[in-house]
C-alpha cells in the first residue's frame, strides 16, 4: 500500500515523510494565523522539489485549509474588497506561473525564498503603504498576489500588507485572508491547468497531504487563544524568515 503511494506521488519514503511533517506545521500555522501555509510549504519543501511542482501542491493544500476555515471568512471579511482582490489575483497568476515555468528551477527557488524573506520582513516592519487605500490600490495589490500566486503561492502574504494598510483589526484581516485565498484557489485553478503544471502526479501528491494539513489546520484553530493573538504573526513571519533564509542558504551553497 505504502509502495504504491509512493510510485503513485512520485516520491521516496524519506522524502513523503518529511512533506508530511512539513505540512503538518504549516497546517498548524495556518489554523491559528489565518495565512502562511503555502509561504512556509515552499520555504521549506523547496529543498526537495523546484516551485513549479510545489505549486499545484500547494493549491490543494490551501484549499482544504479553506474549505475548513472558510465559513467564519465569509461571515467576517469585507466581502467586496475581497473580490476586487480576487479580480486582480485572477488577472496576474499567469504572469507569475508564466515566469516560473520559463526559467531553470535553481533560478525560481532563488526567486522564491528572497520573495518570501522580502514580504515576511516587511510585514515584521509593519510598514504601512498608504496608497494601497485607494481603488487603484485594490486591484494592484489582487494583481501582485496574482504574480506572488503564479511565483510561489504565497499570494497571501501580499493581501496581508494590503490588509495592513487598511489599519484593520486582527479579526478582519485574517478573515479577509481566509476568504481570498479560498475564492483565489478556485480561480487559480484554471490557470494551473492551463500550464499543465496541475497533473496526475500533482494531484497525488495534494491529495496524500491533504490529511496531515487537515489535522494541523484543526490543531492550530484549537490552539488559536484571541488575547495572543497580537503575537502569532509576528511568530509565524520570524519563523517564515528563519526556514526561507536556512533554506537559500542551503540552495546557494549546497
Amino acid at each position: 500500500m505504502f509502495d504504491a503511494l509512493l510510485t503513485w506521488t512520485n516520491l521516496t519514503g524519506q522524502e513523503f515523510a518529511i512533506l508530511i511533517a512539513i505540512v503538518f506545521v504549516a497546517g498548524v500555522v495556518r489554523g491559528f494565523s489565518g495565512f502562511a501555509l503555502s509561504a512556509i510549504v515552499m520555504a521549506s519543501a523547496v529543498i526537495i522539489l523546484p516551485p513549479v511542482q510545489l505549486i499545484p501542491i500547494c493549491w490543494w493544500l490551501e484549499m482544504t485549509a479553506s474549505v475548513l476555515m472558510a465559513k467564519g471568512g465569509w461571515q467576517e471579511a469585507d466581502r467586496g474588497v475581497v473580490m476586487g482582490l480576487v479580480i486582480g489575483s485572477t488577472i496576474g497568476v499567469p504572469f507569475g506561473l508564466w515566469l516560473t515555468t520559463s526559467i531553470s528551477p535553481d533560478t525560481s527557488k532563488l526567486i522564491v525564498l528572497v520573495l518570501i524573506i522580502a514580504l515576511a520582513i516587511t510585514q515584521l516592519a509593519k510598514i504601512r503603504l498608504a496608497f494601497l487605500a485607494t481603488k487603484p490600490g485594490l486591484y494592484g495589490s489582487g494583481f501582485a498576489a496574482g504574480v506572488a500566486t503564479g511565483l510561489a503561492s504565497v499570494g497571501g502574504m501580499v493581501i496581508a500588507i494590503y490588509v495592513l494598510s487598511q489599519n484593520a483589526a486582527a479579526a478582519k484581516m485574517r478573515a479577509a485572508l481566509v476568504l481570498f485565498l479560498f475564492v483565489s484557489s478556485l480561480t487559480s485553478l484554471v490557470t494551473l491547468l492551463w500550464f499543465g503544471v496541475m497533473n496526475w502526479t500533482a494531484v497525488a501528491r495534494g491529495l496524500s497531504l491533504a490529511l496531515p494539513t487537515t489535522i494541523g489546520v484543526i490543531c492550530g484553530q484549537w490552539l488559536f487563544i484571541p488575547r495572543f493573538a497580537a503575537y502569532y504573526r509576528p511568530l509565524c513571519l520570524s519563523l517564515l524568515c528563519a526556514l526561507a533564509g536556512a533554506a537559500l542558504v542551503r540552495t546557494q551553497f549546497a
